[in-house]
């Protein structure tokens, strides 16, 4: 009974009342946003709660009225008013708080590449490799639904030759949290037919990334076109050869 009282009486204290280094506000400052839990940082938004319960425990409820942050955001107003301490203006900063994550989002999302197709990954190579006199093997770590987070190149070899091995290949996909990958290298001889060695290459890879549970998506070669070829790129998905 004592400890819920305490608890109680915390959770009621005006963050005014709080000592300095609890508000959220000058811990944020201090630590950063990731030091604050979600109650915390939508009592930044709300700034003032209500009799008897802080902005922090204004959060809460809001929490647990919709019960995740996501439906807190997708709330309309004349819901998120219904939350004791949560007026118009309260309601409406949240809504512009949350209506400015989504733009962020979209805003990277056509900042960062889709790599849907086998054409969309040649379209964005093809300027880098498809000139170069050796061969070089890169690593395009993906999210979930398949934008780029970068590019990384894992092997570089002679005229005519790469040699790569899965550890390379997949431990930058693991420090990036990488979901997916495709993986891509040029043939300096221009012509992009996939040689035994890069049909191997890619099965050992598909049975690593099944037992890493990152999927490689795709392997293309970059080559150069020709009158008898006009298509610089291949795709050893489009090719079958995607099984272990």
């Amino acid at each position: 009974m004592g400890v819920r009282l305490a608890r109680n009486m915390t959770s009621a204290l005006r963050i005014q009342e709080m000592a300095s280094p609890e508000r959220p506000r000058e811990r944020l400052i201090e630590r950063g946003p990731r030091a604050l839990n979600t109650s915390e940082l939508l009592a930044i938004l709300l700034r003032t709660g209500t009799t008897g319960a802080s902005a922090v425990e204004v959060g809460h409820q809001l929490l647990r009225r919709f019960g995740s942050l996501e439906a807190v955001a997708r709330a309309p107003l004349d819901q998120l008013v219904t939350v004791r301490g949560v007026g118009p203006d309260k309601a409406a900063l949240l809504k512009a708080a949350f209506e400015l994550a989504v733009r962020l989002t979209e805003e990277k999302r056509r900042a960062t590449p889709l790599l849907d197709t086998p054409g969309s990954v040649a379209t964005m190579l093809r300027e880098e490799l498809s000139l170069l006199e050796t061969e070089r093997f890169l690593v395009l770590l993906l999210d979930t639904r398949r934008h780029l987070i970068r590019i990384e190149e894992v092997g570089r070899g002679l005229l005519d030759s790469v040699l790569v091995h899965p550890r390379e290949v997949f431990r930058p996909a693991l420090v990036g949290s990488a979901h997916s990958i495709v993986v891509a290298h040029n043939h300096p001889s221009g012509d992009p037919t996939p040689s035994e060695a890069d049909i191997r290459t890619t099965r050992d890879l598909i049975r690593a990334g099944q037992l890493l549970r990152v999927e490689l998506l795709d392997h293309i070669i970059i080559g150069r076109p020709s009158a008898d070829r006009p298509r610089d790129f291949c795709s050893l998905k489009e090719l079958g050869q995607f099984y272990s």
